[in-house]
């Protein structure tokens, strides 16, 4: 697979080019929007979403999705969603049909681990020959980054981690990923897995003509099979910060104690 196969076939003294575009697939969640009072039912087991405002995870949205509507933009293709999560994902997966998504699929499942997640989308990719899969490098709620790579794992597909651009050349893609300390550069010939980070591209507010089409673009409903492997005991939230402690300027050595005997850093 790459971004155009050509098909090359004699005809007398000429060739036929069949060329096939790249078909994309980008993975996105419902995620509560980061203003959202955080609590817990079910005690403790569960987030408690009443009242909540959800959005399309920001690292899925503006940074996979965006970038590959933009290749397909200019390369030509297809880009398909796919989410785990029941009928309440459904307008998050509307936005990003009116963002630019060719289509969508939801998996009807309530995403409960990252295994559970990951399986289920390498399960309906598997046999549908995406060039590349592309996710934000982590979800906004749980920040667990897992998803991709276990992604990559169950396809047996080259992962890219952390990526903050993509270049395509015929087969090729040339990638800048985020290091400890700098930046690697990378290639990758074929199918591969990406996770996509601060860089790959801008957000891309849906205008009027998006939003109308994407009431009537596919969105594709699959039943689930695959149960989640962990269970949730108990959720808590972080503890409350300490009052503010304001040091004179002319005071260094009070400064040095309490960074010292209390904060405990030096």
């Amino acid at each position: 697979m790459a971004l155009h196969h050509y098909l090359c076939t004699p005809n007398h003294r000429n060739l036929e080019y069949t060329i096939i575009p790249m078909k994309l697939l980008v993975c996105i969640s419902k995620a509560p929007d980061t203003t959202s009072r955080i609590a817990f039912t079910d005690e403790d087991t569960r987030f408690d979403e009443g009242g909540v405002q959800f959005i399309v995870n920001p690292y899925d949205e503006w940074y996979a999705l965006v970038r590959a509507i933009e290749l397909v933009e200019t390369e030509g293709g297809s880009v398909t969603t796919i989410t785990v999560g029941d009928a309440t994902c459904d307008s998050i997966i509307r936005k990003a049909l009116a963002i630019g998504a060719n289509d969508a699929v939801r998996i009807n499942a309530e995403p409960e681990d990252s295994m559970q997640v990951a399986k289920l989308i390498a399960d309906y990719a598997s046999d549908k020959d995406f060039d590349i899969i592309l996710c934000g490098k982590e979800t906004i709620d749980h920040n667990s980054a897992a998803v991709p790579a276990m992604i990559a794992e169950s396809l047996d597909l080259p992962f890219v981690a952390f990526a903050t651009s993509i270049n395509a050349d015929g087969g090729t893609y040339n990638l800048t990923c985020e290091a400890s300390g700098g930046t690697n550069k990378v290639t990758v010939n074929g199918a591969f897995v990406l996770s996509a980070a601060k860089g790959m591209s801008e957000q891309r507010i849906p205008n009027m003509r998006g939003i109308m089409s994407a009431r009537t673009k596919p969105l594709q409903v699959v039943e689930a099979y695959a149960d989640a492997t962990t269970k949730v005991e108990k959720f808590s939230l972080p503890p409350a910060k300490g009052d503010c402690k304001i040091v004179d300027a002319d005071n260094p050595a009070e400064l040095v104690r309490l960074l010292r005997e209390e904060a405990k850093i030096i």
